[in-house]
């Protein structure tokens, strides 16, 4: 099966038009426009919350979202098991309050990340479907951390091989202002340490990183603070970046291993924006990040 897709930027990224996603060959021809391009916009893409969970299986088992307390039980029901809610909706379909503790958790979101890092299983693939869009704004930018390692300079190629960095989700609230819980709740979340050079599906080395890299193993603070962020501030340059203009109903899915991506803001305060996310693990049972 061809998905004809068209290129979005010149180092990665590309668009299908509508197609079924159950046709017989569309999983392999996926997979492998997932390796050669990292994001892959999938057009016209109407799903259900079941749909989009029994496609995103074809391609591995299923990150669950974790229950730490930042939703109520029925905020959770408003979308089907196996779904992460990323939106600024409330469980009735309303704009969340200026105030609520969910709107405040997702303000990490706004950061460049790799989503789960912070889990002991990295995930593979995220898809994401666009069900309300905003008329402005909330665009998603990604960057290929493939290409950033290729024009990496050498002393920061040093600097970061065969090194590794521990990863917390509650080192990228922190920095995003939010409230840290009791340390309870922070123990079932704990740091844990990933490689910062690793290979992409592709075969390419790429960078491992995001704002959930907290320090780097075997460095004194000072040194690895400069490190991820000299590393961090050369792959976010522009000719790394691209921005994702949401159409509804795309299904955007992209490579958690060799990618970052981050929100950016709209008015979320008066504008609706429901996305829906499915996120893939490399291997093992379909499990949360959230220690039993």
């Amino acid at each position: 099966m061809e998905l004809n897709e068209r290129p979005l930027h010149p180092l990665f990224a590309a668009e299908a038009p509508p197609f079924p996603l159950f046709a017989p060959g569309a999983a392999a021809a996926i997979r492998a426009a997932m390796d050669r391009h990292a994001v892959l916009v999938l057009r016209g893409q109407a799903l259900t919350d079941e749909a989009q969970v029994a496609f995103s299986r074809q391609f591995g088992p299923l990150e669950l979202p974790p229950s730490l307390n930042v939703r109520t039980a029925a905020q959770v029901r408003r979308v089907g098991e196996g779904i992460f809610d990323v939106s600024n909706l409330d469980a009735s379909g309303a704009i969340e309050p200026p105030t609520s503790p969910r709107r405040r958790f997702g303000k990490a979101d706004q950061m460049f990340h790799t989503d789960s890092s912070f889990h002991a299983l990295p995930t593979s693939w995220s898809l994401l479907s666009a069900r309300i869009v905003p008329p402005q704004g909330g665009e998603t930018e990604f960057v290929d951390l493939r290409a950033a390692w290729d024009a990496l300079p050498a002393e920061l190629k040093a600097a970061a091989e065969g090194r590794s960095a521990w990863h917390s989700i509650w080192h990228s609230r922190a920095k995003a202002g939010f409230d840290l819980p009791e340390q309870t709740v922070q123990d079932r979340l704990p740091p844990v340490l990933q490689p910062l050079v690793r290979l992409a599906a592709d075969g390419r080395r790429t960078l491992y990183l995001g704002s959930h890299a907290m320090r780097i193993e075997g460095m004194e603070a000072a040194e690895s603070d400069a490190v991820l962020d000299a590393l961090h501030d050369f792959a976010t340059q522009d000719r790394f970046v691209y921005r994702h203009h949401w159409q509804p109903d795309d299904l955007l899915i992209w490579d958690n291993r060799c990618t970052l991506h981050r929100a950016t803001p709209f008015d979320d305060l008066n504008e609706k924006r429901d996305m829906r996310r499915t996120t893939i693990q490399e291997s093992g049972i379909e499990t949360s990040a959230v220690a039993a």
